[in-house]
């Protein structure tokens, strides 16, 4: 599975333009740090396509998860103000990883 992580927006959006999603594969990852990843994704997938009402913040971020197993693609697209808690999990674990990489 290779999961990419790209941020939309905020007061850095000129910075964040020039830098290249961050790309994540799961083969490269120790099994169960993989077997995790892939919890966090199954939970969050459902609830993508939940209708959120809109919310309004000034410099918000907006986030693109996208998954990629096999040959099925699932783009999770979600922002600070409407973010379910399942999407921020993953979030989170994904710039952790980032981070500590």
């Amino acid at each position: 599975m290779k999961v990419t992580l790209a941020t939309h927006g905020g007061q850095a959006a000129a910075i964040q333009l020039r830098l290249p999603p961050k790309v994540l594969d799961t083969g490269t990852l120790p099994t169960n740090t993989a077997a995790e990843l892939a919890e966090l994704v199954a939970a969050a997938v459902p609830t993508a396509d939940k209708e959120r009402p809109p919310g309004q913040a000034r410099d918000a971020m907006s986030y693109t998860i996208t998954v990629e197993n096999d040959s099925h693609t699932t783009v999770l697209t979600q922002s600070d103000t409407t973010m379910s808690p399942e999407f921020a999990a993953l979030l989170g674990w994904l710039e952790k990883h980032f981070t500590q990489q």
